[in-house]
């Protein structure tokens, strides 16, 4: 994945664009990724890496993100449709000037997507999917403003619901809180998600192995692709620049799932059990991560 920057002279300006001499910006940073390589492990290439001035581009998109989610977070009730919470997300991520990612993103036909119980991801709001006292349901925006990408989600409890899934929803946040714990640089992304899973595992709960988080920011989804059922010590390293989401899908029964095949994309559990995510975007820092979009 590492590509040297061997063509850059150490009096060069930096890849990174500060306008500096490589040697002084960026250069100890590339051999030290090199090294890892060199020991086996799977590293980022600058393309992964955001700049400083990309960092501040996302920052701005992911605030709308926060805002719309917050906005769905004030009006989601029993009684309304999918297709109104799809309307709300549209209206707010307009009038703040984002555009919602999801809207014909490879055919999706959606603002916004709404997974409810037995869903674990990629739910098609409809007019004719009405929210019930006792649902789970996961609002899940993405935000694009000026060309740069946020993305996270959100789990809401409608009315009264069981105890069951009141801790399968209460456990899936708590697994993404020890996983962003363990988001530092120059450690590596199974460190994370074997965290992820053993909290999932000790509460009694499955983890969804076939589909996970992604880089974000420049593009909608990017690498690397981020699996939470890994092993610490493996998986891409993590370096200063990276943003990625952390947003495991924790099933209360098997983790199996399968895709609606008229759709084409809602994910369901293959036991018909709950399932729960909460998504939030982090960004590696020099001392740690920040966390960009929850």
């Amino acid at each position: 994945m590492f590509q040297m920057s061997n063509k850059i002279g150490r009096n060069d300006p930096c890849w990174c664009g500060s306008g500096k001499k490589y040697k002084k910006c960026h250069e100890e940073f590339d051999d030290k990724i090199a090294y890892i390589k060199s020991q086996g492990h799977e590293v980022p290439d600058h393309s992964i890496i955001k700049t400083p001035g990309q960092i501040e581009k996302i920052r701005e998109s992911a605030k709308i993100n926060i805002a719309v989610l917050d906005y769905v977070a004030e009006n989601i009730k029993a009684g309304m449709t999918t297709q109104q919470i799809d309307d709300l997300v549209a209206e707010k991520t307009a009038e703040l000037g984002g555009i919602p990612a999801p809207l014909n993103y490879q055919g999706y036909p959606k603002s916004v997507c709404t997974s409810i119980n037995e869903i674990v991801c990629h739910g098609i709001p409809s007019d004719n999917v009405i929210l019930k006292d006792g649902d789970i349901v996961n609002v899940d925006v993405s935000t694009i403003l000026d060309g740069y990408f946020s993305d996270s989600s959100r789990m809401f409890c409608i009315g009264e619901v069981s105890e069951e899934k009141r801790k399968l929803v209460d456990v899936t946040k708590e697994c993404v809180e020890k996983g962003l714990e363990m988001v530092k640089p120059w450690t590596f992304l199974g460190d994370m998600g074997q965290a992820v899973h053993e909290h999932a595992l000790k509460n009694g709960f499955s983890v969804v192995r076939e589909i996970g988080g992604h880089g974000v920011g420049l593009e909608f989804h990017e690498d690397p692709w981020v699996s939470y059922v890994s092993k610490a010590g493996e998986e891409m390293l993590l370096v200063p620049g990276m943003i990625f989401t952390i947003e495991p899908m924790v099933n209360m029964g098997t983790d199996k799932v399968f895709c609606d095949k008229e759709d084409g994309w809602t994910i369901y559990t293959a036991d018909k059990k709950p399932s729960a995510q909460w998504e939030i975007m982090v960004l590696v820092t020099e001392d740690g991560h920040e966390v960009l979009a929850y």
